[in-house]
């Protein structure tokens, strides 16, 4: 019987695949992307051990797992695959991000083994002790990352932090995290030296009208209203922001500084936002009472 279907396959005959059905190949499209289009950064606040142990379930998961000492093997470092990049993973929970929600559908999750803060509240910032990302740690990331965004297409603008996700539910990768050494590795986002100066000089006074700086924010990406209040959702996206681009200050307060490096971020890489006359001159009069925000981007 083997020797029959070998034969049949070898006359050009194809098997029976799932379902009953007979799949041919033989035909194949170039209409179609990869369905990731953000990379989530976190981290797991447990040991290794612990880790491993919580990110393989039932609850929560994550695509890959980056020890804080991956060790090498055939010379390259060493990092866990928990789940298959085709499948959906439970690391983002409720989250948005440029218009779009329930980020685990589009996204692939990657944890770093770190403790995090070393106390539950984080308010007292200033007092807070944060526990660093090891250089080979690093390492490891960056050499996923790259691959990662090579082989599905992401945008500087879409690898992000948990907490740029879920500004108020979660902290994570925290302050300490190294975004700007990603960055100096050709991966992610930072504003140009030359666009902070303007920006700084621009808001030398004092930062826009809330409702204004609101529109920013949810301009470059986070699930912001612009309501002229200082809620929780618009202060836990300060914070999350201030932790990747100001790490020294992040207590989620508005100020001239925040609002420079949000505005030099926007004209690098979302330019098309500052045609919007609120953001094109956010202190004018006419910006104080912003009407609908721009469109989400990305």
């Amino acid at each position: 019987m083997l020797v029959l279907m070998l034969g049949g396959c070898a006359g050009g005959e194809r098997p029976v695949g799932p379902g009953g059905v007979v799949i041919d190949d033989s035909h194949s499209s170039s209409a179609h992307s990869s369905r990731v289009r953000f990379l989530v950064l976190h981290y797991t606040d447990e040991d290794e051990a612990t880790s491993l142990e919580i990110l393989s379930g039932p609850r929560v998961s994550a695509h890959y797992l980056v020890p804080r000492r991956p060790g090498r093997e055939r010379g390259a470092p060493r990092v866990y695959r928990l789940v298959d990049e085709s499948r959906r993973a439970w690391h983002a929970g409720a989250s948005a991000w440029a218009g779009r929600t329930h980020l685990n559908d589009s996204s692939l999750g990657i944890e770093l083994v770190n403790a995090g803060p070393d106390r539950p509240s984080i308010e007292a910032a200033p007092t807070v002790a944060w526990a660093p990302f090891p250089d080979e740690q690093i390492t490891a990331l960056i050499a996923l990352l790259r691959d990662l965004i090579a082989r599905h297409d992401i945008a500087p603008t879409d690898l992000l932090g948990h907490a740029e996700i879920a500004p108020t539910r979660k902290i994570d990768p925290g302050p300490a995290f190294p975004w700007r050494h990603l960055y100096a590795a050709g991966i992610g986002t930072w504003p140009l030296e030359a666009d902070l100066a303007r920006y700084r000089r621009l808001f030398a006074a004092g930062p826009p009208p809330l409702a204004v700086l609101q529109r920013a924010l949810a301009a470059w990406g986070y699930a912001v209203t612009p309501s002229g209040e200082l809620d929780s959702a618009t202060r836990g996206a300060l914070r999350a922001f201030q932790m990747r681009y100001r790490p020294a200050d992040h207590r989620g307060r508005p100020d001239a500084d925040t609002a420079a490096r949000l505005w030099a971020l926007l004209a690098r890489y979302r330019p098309e936002a500052l045609v919007d006359p609120a953001l094109a001159s956010p202190l004018s009069p006419s910006a104080a009472t912003p009407g609908k925000p721009p469109a989400p981007q990305g």
